[in-house]
């Protein structure tokens, strides 16, 4: 673990010093993380990108991409393109990266279950805005708005996100 890692605890995220209130997945935390269980995986998870609204907030740090019209999260475990970047049209299961809900106007990607997926081991573990505090993800950790804008100014690509079984 280094300074720079985000470290989950039952009080929120720890990083550089200072602890981020946050929510995870309405599943708890769990070790055998399964697609639609709705838990947040046990791990240590590296931060693989940051994507971006560029309609509605300036990049966050210059190695952000921007979520463009069209671009999807295939979440469909029987498609080679399970957890990733697709885009539109996709006529499989996926999620919608540009919702018309801020919920995921800023997105922090992990690595879980990537490259490489597992069909059925969970698709995108992301960092994202939160809906309310103590609202549940679907697994995500999810932040205040502006915490997770300054979380996203002061990662690096070494930063992980790290999460112990409770």
């Amino acid at each position: 673990m280094t300074a720079n890692d985000l470290v989950l605890t039952p009080q929120g995220v720890r990083f550089i010093g200072r602890m981020w209130p946050c929510t995870i997945g309405r599943g708890g935390i769990r070790a055998d993380k399964r697609e639609g269980d709705g838990a947040t995986p046990v791990g240590t998870h590296r931060i693989t990108g940051i994507l971006y609204r560029p309609d509605r907030t300036a990049p966050p740090s210059p190695w952000a991409r921007p979520i463009r019209p069209g671009d999807l999260w295939s979440d469909d475990p029987d498609r080679p393109e399970y957890n990733r970047l697709v885009r539109a049209p996709y006529p499989h299961s996926h999620e919608n990266l540009r919702r018309a809900d801020p919920l995921y106007d800023l997105i922090l990607l992990t690595d879980w279950n990537w490259p490489d997926a597992k069909p059925g081991a969970g698709s995108a573990i992301f960092l994202h805005r939160w809906r309310r505090p103590g609202y549940p993800t679907e697994g995500c950790v999810a932040f205040r708005p502006d915490h997770l804008w300054q979380i996203a100014r002061r990662i690096t690509p070494a930063t992980r996100l790290i999460v112990r079984a409770r």
